[in-house]
């Protein structure tokens, strides 16, 4: 290609690019995707100049107009800074998938950027004189830079990375192994690139899966690794179904039906391993734990025999095809020595502990002493009750003089009130012996 674009290939013009080992494919970093979509930028220059040169040498007969012209060579230069391609964000990055996954993305989005230019682009018009006169766009290297230029996201780093990459292998097969190869997928992930392999097949060899390439894992199960470079090729089968292929019934189940081309499996009975039906009376080999009897499973009591298992201080329990082993409650026939103690059971053994309202000091439970709580009244004198007492009594009168002088002598009523409370006071014995202390200098 012209305008400095690399050689598509070294050995003739028709020769596609050596394919890049998978080994090569390092994971792209956000300088790198940038720098990918630098060089579309690029490429999308050199098409626009000369789309311009083929529109500028046309006759002037009025299709084309110099609008149109400027409107091109704008579109073909740099844009401003906001308007350039920016590298990636900086994220965490996704769950990395088999490069064979990213290369078939990468295709599908290429072969949707196709649709989209023949039909933006062909949409109606003089598609005549387009194609003639705009070098058969339909197969111009102008429609490979739209279409590549939103073939990966900005964020989808594996694709860019594999685009990098790849790019003079798209570039070889667009110019000129379309016709040989209409398969792009076939063509760059499979055969060129050396990711993928044809369905049915798996590893670095494109070996068989199990159960065949038409059929692989016998439809009830996922070859691992199929139609990639990678894996193991075993089969992951659905449930109900076992086997190397998952061509059997699986653990616990039978064949409900069988031909040729299907097989159904169905459940057994409870614990039944392999029935011949799905009733009880099917079963031919039971589960763990269960035993055969008369064409029925029934429960092993393990605790009854050497089969369980229990450490000191435990306990069998029997359960439905197996056993537990329990803690021994010793407190059930262990006593405490010590006064005011209680036994509780711990794992494996158990301990002496203080009754409730009970604490240990220097080794023996003693009572706790609750302090009662001191009452309003507790530091108060009989005597002082009794002034007290007087003094309600005189409050009482004194709010029922308040109310039975309408409000009039409010003041008044107060007064004598406390008058009569003072008066109760001072003839109470308590007074006396108050006056008496007085009277003597005391």
């Amino acid at each position: 290609m012209a305008h400095g674009l690399p050689p598509l290939a070294e050995s003739g013009p028709c020769s596609a690019p050596q394919a890049a080992e998978p080994a090569e494919a390092a994971r792209l970093t956000p300088a790198a995707a940038a720098a990918a979509l630098g060089r579309l930028s690029g490429r999308r220059q050199r098409a626009g100049f000369r789309t311009w040169e083929k529109m500028a040498s046309l006759p002037q007969r009025g299709l084309v107009p110099p609008l149109l012209w400027g409107l091109s060579l704008f579109l073909s230069l740099p844009g401003p800074v906001w308007l350039q391609p920016s590298p990636p964000p900086q994220s965490s990055p996704p769950t990395e998938l088999h490069p064979c996954h990213t290369c078939r993305g990468l295709v599908d989005s290429f072969n949707k950027g196709l649709e989209r230019t023949i039909r933006d682009n062909f949409g109606g018009g003089n598609t005549a004189w387009e194609e003639e006169k705009l070098s058969k766009y339909k197969d111009s290297e102008t429609r490979l830079v739209e279409v590549l230029e939103s073939v990966c996201s900005k964020s989808d780093f594996e694709c860019h990375r594999l685009l990098e990459l790849s790019e003079e292998l798209v570039e070889s097969w667009w110019f000129h192994k379309q016709q040989e190869a209409p398969d792009l997928f076939q063509w760059l992930c499979s055969d060129s690139l050396k990711l993928c392999c044809p369905s049915g097949t798996f590893g670095p060899s494109c070996l068989p899966c199990p159960g065949g390439t038409e059929k692989p894992c016998g439809g009830y199960g996922q070859c691992e690794g199929e139609g990639t470079r990678g894996g193991s090729g075993r089969c992951d089968c659905q449930t109900g179904y076992g086997g190397e292929a998952c061509g059997q019934c699986g653990l616990g189940y039978f064949e409900a039906d069988r031909n040729a081309s299907h097989l159904v499996c169905s459940a057994c009975f409870g614990p039944c391993a392999r029935c011949s039906g799905p009733e009880e009376s099917n079963c031919l080999q039971c589960k763990k734990g269960w035993a055969l009897h008369h064409l029925k499973c029934v429960d092993i009591d393990e605790c009854g025999t050497e089969r369980a298992s229990c450490g000191a201080n435990q306990f069998c329990v029997n359960t439905e095809g197996s056993y537990e082993c329990r803690d021994v409650d010793e407190c059930e026939t262990e006593v405490c020595p010590g006064e005011n103690q209680q036994c509780e059971n711990t794992e494996g053994s158990y301990r002496c502990v203080c009754a409730e309202g009970y604490k240990q000091i220097e080794g023996i439970c003693v009572k706790e002493q609750i302090p009662e709580s001191a009452g309003f009244f507790s530091e108060m004198t009989e005597d002082e009750l009794v002034v007290l007492q007087q003094m309600f009594f005189g409050v009482i009168i004194c709010a029922l003089a308040t109310l039975a002088a309408k409000g009039d002598l409010v003041f008044t009523a107060i007064f004598i009130g406390a008058v009569a409370a003072m008066t109760g006071y001072w003839l109470s014995e308590r007074s006396d012996r108050v006056l008496e202390g007085f009277i003597k200098g005391r």
